[in-house]
């Protein structure tokens, strides 16, 4: 039996809802979406009343947050999400070129409560 192309195709796992919602709240940020592909990339929305927005990603040894405007979180969010997963299907690893081009791009940070959060 043949199989169908569309089998073949991957696409992005919203995963949003395996969190609760009390886990979906951090400090005065609210995680909107949260999506993983091919169970290696995932790109992250967090909403805030008093902050920019975040999103966050996640590709490899390559992660990072991007600050952005409530306006334009959304079309930002798919623009990224397309630009981390054209790399990984073209190299499935994020090469250095693409790091140095894509932080800067979007001025990537790293802030440091992603590891230490001295208010739990």
């Amino acid at each position: 039996m043949m199989k169908a192309w569309y089998m073949d195709m991957k696409s992005w796992d919203n995963v949003t809802g395996t969190f609760s919602n009390k886990q979906r709240r951090y400090k005065n940020m609210y995680l909107e979406t949260c999506e993983v592909y091919d169970e290696t990339l995932e790109v992250s929305l967090f909403s805030s009343t008093v902050d920019s927005y975040e999103i966050y990603f996640s590709y490899g040894k390559f992660y990072g947050i991007i600050y952005v405007e409530k306006e334009n979180a959304i079309e930002k969010y798919e623009t990224i999400k397309n630009e981390l997963k054209l790399e990984y299907s073209q190299h499935k690893d994020p090469t250095a070129t693409f790091i140095n081009v894509f932080a800067e791009k979007y001025s990537v940070s790293l802030p440091n409560d992603i590891f230490f959060d001295f208010q739990l």
